[in-house]
């Protein structure tokens, strides 16, 4: 038995949901620029989940579906009202709020592909209300209700913040999620496979994948990102800082992907909304000191960004706490993530790799 530490290299499954090919990322065939230049989400979500883009009377009619999907039900928040709203991660309280919201479907042990598809339209539309309802809650506010009028990416900064966005905010909100979308067999998407491949359900697989994401390895290195550049506070404080960390040995957060050869396709997207975003709100210091970190790691070490690192001055620009960065990809990943519970039930086997055995000898049970 040959072992192989991250199971790096190794294929577990088949998938026609995106791929990884010579460092393009596509999303079923379609290549993530053409995606990110010309696709809403809704667009890329409907792609995700059926193989292709949508008509015009299919992406309205699927966008209607997720506007009247988008409401929680009362209980949710005022369970999220009960945490320790101080101390709890917002990935945490997104994590136990998806979990509850299973209770409160009648359809939550249906396991037919029509249910199935029904869970995704609902769970989708509302991780977005209830990732803005828990910021609203903490911050002493009521929730905002959607707004059926709104796309998906201008109802969740609407929720956010009570008003409705502009439209240079809702671009690059909608670009950011069209990017994290999907990214083949990731840790949380192989955690959301592995536990429906055992049939458990919809809520389930992405409380799974929720909880896969919440890590700084993977969902939560955009947000610990914008904590070094908060440190750092200063373009001349960026060269002495980088140097000591990289003398130290310390991982620079936002860099290098296993997967990418040439660096993160859907890195430059984020890098040039940045540059926008941080123009307008006459802070471009963020994007400055972020150019000079990616040309100190980049000579130094070798290592490109990776979409990480410029998400991170992207969400701040639009005022997003830094905290909130995690949840607002796991918005994204809901789309992939379900992609892959669909396509997993499709054609399922329990996924049980085993393990090399390292401990003792066999041994006997001393006699008494």
């Amino acid at each position: 038995m040959t072992t192989t530490r991250g199971l790096e290299g190794i294929v577990a499954t088949q998938s026609s949901v995106s791929s990884i090919i010579d460092d393009e990322l596509t999303y079923q065939g379609y290549g993530i620029d053409d995606l990110a230049n010309h696709a809403r989400f809704e667009e890329v979500v409907y792609l995700l989940w059926n193989g292709v883009l949508p008509a015009k009377e299919q992406l309205q009619s699927f966008s209607d579906e997720l506007q009247k999907a988008a409401f929680v039900p009362k209980e949710i928040f005022e369970q999220m009202k009960a945490y320790p709203i101080t101390t709890v991660h917002p990935m945490a309280a997104l994590r136990t709020a998806i979990s509850t919201l299973g209770l409160y479907d009648e359809e939550a042990e249906e396991m037919n592909g029509e249910a199935n598809y029904r869970k995704a339209i609902k769970l989708q539309a509302k991780i977005p209300t209830i990732v803005a309802g828990f910021e609203r809650i903490r911050s002493g506010k009521e929730p905002v209700e959607p707004n059926p009028n709104l796309s998906f990416a201008a109802n969740f900064l609407y929720m956010l913040n009570g008003t409705v966005p502009d439209e240079l905010s809702v671009r690059a909100f909608d670009k950011a999620l069209v990017l994290h979308a999907d990214h083949e067999l990731n840790a949380s998407t192989f955690t959301a496979r592995v536990c429906v491949a055992t049939l458990s359900d919809v809520y389930s697989g992405l409380t799974a994948a929720i909880g896969a994401l919440k890590g700084p390895l993977h969902g939560g290195a955009n947000e610990a990102v914008m904590k070094m550049l908060v440190e750092i506070d200063e373009l001349e404080n960026v060269e002495p800082y980088i140097r000591a960390a990289l003398d130290r040995k310390e991982k620079i957060m936002g860099f290098g992907h296993r997967v990418y050869k040439n660096g993160d396709p859907r890195a430059k997207h984020l890098r040039q909304m940045s540059k926008e975003l941080t123009d307008v709100i006459k802070e471009s210091k963020w994007y400055e000191m972020s150019l000079k970190i990616e040309e100190m790691v980049t000579k130094e070490k070798g290592l490109l960004p990776n979409v990480d690192f410029y998400s991170a001055t992207v969400y701040h620009s639009l005022g997003i706490k830094h905290d909130l960065f995690t949840p607002i990809f796991a918005i994204s990943r809901t789309s992939g993530w379900l992609a892959h519970i669909l396509e997993q039930y499709e054609n399922n086997r329990l996924i049980r790799p085993r393990a090399e055995y390292i401990g003792p000898d066999k041994r006997s049970f001393p006699k008494k």
